[in-house]
């Protein structure tokens, strides 16, 4: 028998007991705040309602009600005019990070998640307790797309790369952007959690989704005043996944992963109990911020073409063969009359080209390893994958054909259908893979540039990859048109692959910043070339940077 407000009740001992035992259990925060989200805990494994007060009753209001928060407002210090919901996602971000909690900002691809964060780090680097340097861990493909943002969107900013033989963190700078990747980052967690950093971004965060891994526990490690995680695939398989990445941002918010697998995965994914959804999204919404092309309001403020340089460190093997061939032909091209002069000159042209596509194209090899051995190759994968998780289909052009057929080799190992076109397929099979295409049946369209760059109307396309550049822009605007026109109704994505510190860049860079000149320079394509001087050649051939 016990007294309960002025009562005499009985009650089990076994209750009795439980209640002691619960006397001075201690609560961490971050339970206290899931419970809060959730409305209910579980005590010895039974469920019970939870009702928050004081200060966790208030936090989880601001949680949820985030238009309901000042706005921060666009840094001063940023090159750019955000769009609204870039706007909201950086005040999400900069609210988030000030609580001291972690965000996952989970965009489709094109939303611009990457200006997003350069914003957000700006934007901490004005409040002393928040500023610092932000390390970025991404796939080794992105890290020059990732400089040349930072470059573009925060001028003067300083940007280094920990990656490669000579990667040091010595003088770093207050407010600086450190970029790694994933395989550096596991050979040198210890080093960089020596490190002090303001803020931690995984780009691509996918690629710790499973939390066992190696790459997942050297993350881990890497201690920081905020994390944040980029990602347009937050769940490919199953739950857990959003698990692993949300516990990196925020530690502990979803409890034990066997707890959380049979409290909301099982039940989710099982479909036994309705309401294990809506826990889960009370739980994980104000940490999650999700937004799709097809959102209401968001596809309006995208522009109808948005065209993006996208560039990509040589392997190295490419690095090595770009300089063999650089070397060997110029010694030629010294040497040689002006009618072998061009057609040397032609040669090394076309030669580099092919060592940036994949060295097994400049090669000439019969049964080669394709994976592992091109820094495009390996984006295109990347960007693939993004693609498809998002359901779009994509075109990827290149001029080449044995390149394509290299492209399609690769893509059937991993199990991505595709299909190529390209000046030998006959006209009724052209007009049956176009029906396929545009039907939804194969997601990825292979084209030889000179076969479909005119008199197709492939509109199920919402991205387009030019594998290679056509050193004549209107060729390769024609090619862009064949998704690009009317019918379309999504917005299109244009992703020109270019390899860091060689002839692409250059030409890419040519074509930038002087396109009138582009245009009566580069309209003959290479031939116009030929007329340069051979220190002019070799200035534009050189390889700048190495390779990664």
């Amino acid at each position: 028998m016990v007294r309960l407000r002025d009562q005499w009740v009985l009650v089990d001992p076994q209750e009795v007991h439980r209640a002691r035992a619960q006397q001075d259990h201690k609560v961490t925060p971050i339970d206290a705040l899931s419970a809060a989200l959730t409305g209910s805990t579980e005590v010895d494994g039974r469920p019970v309602d939870v009702r928050p007060t004081g200060w966790l009753a208030t936090l989880r209001e601001r949680l949820a009600d985030p238009e309901g928060q000042e706005p921060v407002g666009q840094p001063a210090a940023l090159a750019a005019t955000l769009r609204d919901y870039q706007l909201r996602g950086l005040n999400w971000l900069a609210r988030m990070t000030s609580l001291g909690l972690g965000g996952c900002l989970a965009d489709d691809m094109g939303l611009g998640k990457t200006i997003t964060l350069i914003a957000l780090h700006l934007h901490r680097q004005s409040d002393e307790s928040a500023a610092g340097s932000t390390l970025v861990v991404c796939p080794t493909s992105l890290m020059g797309n990732w400089q040349r943002e930072i470059e573009k969107f925060a001028p003067g900013t300083p940007v280094r790369r920990f990656h490669g033989p000579r990667r040091s963190l010595e003088d770093l700078a207050d407010g600086e952007f450190v970029l790694t990747t994933y395989g550096t980052m596991r050979l040198d967690a210890e080093q960089l959690a020596g490190a002090s950093w303001g803020m931690v971004v995984a780009d691509e965060a996918q690629h710790v989704k499973n939390p066992y891994s190696d790459t997942a526990r050297r993350l881990r490690t890497i201690d920081a005043r905020a994390r944040v995680a980029l990602t347009g695939t937050p769940v490919e398989n199953n739950l857990s996944e959003l698990w692993a990445i949300l516990d990196w941002t925020t530690p502990g918010l979803l409890g034990r992963l066997g707890t959380f697998r049979t409290r909301y995965a099982q039940a989710v994914e099982g479909g036994q109990d309705p309401g294990a959804a809506d826990r889960l999204a009370q739980l994980v919404r104000p940490f999650l911020l999700r937004r799709r092309k097809s959102d209401p309001g968001i596809a309006p403020e995208l522009p109808p073409k948005t065209e993006t340089d996208r560039a990509v460190s040589l392997t190295k093997e490419q690095a090595g063969l770009y300089e063999a061939v650089v070397r060997e032909t110029l010694a030629e091209i010294s040497s040689a009359d002006s009618m072998a002069r061009r057609g040397l000159i032609v040669k090394l042209l076309t030669g580099l080209k092919q060592v940036c596509n994949h060295p097994a194209q400049f090669l000439k090899e019969d049964s080669p390893k394709i994976a592992g051995r091109s820094g495009k190759l390996e984006l295109l994968d990347e960007l693939l994958d993004t693609i498809l998780s998002e359901g779009a289909a994509v075109l990827v052009f290149t001029q080449y054909v044995r390149m394509a057929r290299l492209i399609e080799r690769h893509l059937a190992a991993r199990g991505v259908p595709s299909q190529f076109l390209h000046g030998g397929t006959p006209v009724a099979e052209r007009e049956a893979m176009v029906h396929r295409f545009q039907e939804g049946e194969v997601p990825v369209f292979l084209l030889s540039l000179k076969a479909a760059g005119t008199g197709l109307n492939l509109t199920r396309a919402e991205h387009v990859v030019h594998y290679d550049r056509w050193w004549n822009p209107a060729v390769e605007a024609q090619a862009t048109d064949r998704a690009y026109r009317i019918g379309q109704t999504q917005p299109v994505q244009v992703h020109r692959l270019i390899a860091e510190g060689t002839i692409e860049d250059r030409i890419a860079d040519m074509l930038a910043r002087k396109q009138e000149l582009a245009d009566s320079v580069l309209g003959a394509g290479e031939a116009a070339l030929t007329e340069l001087t051979d220190t002019e050649l070799a200035d534009l051939v050189e390889l700048r940077g190495g390779a990664r």
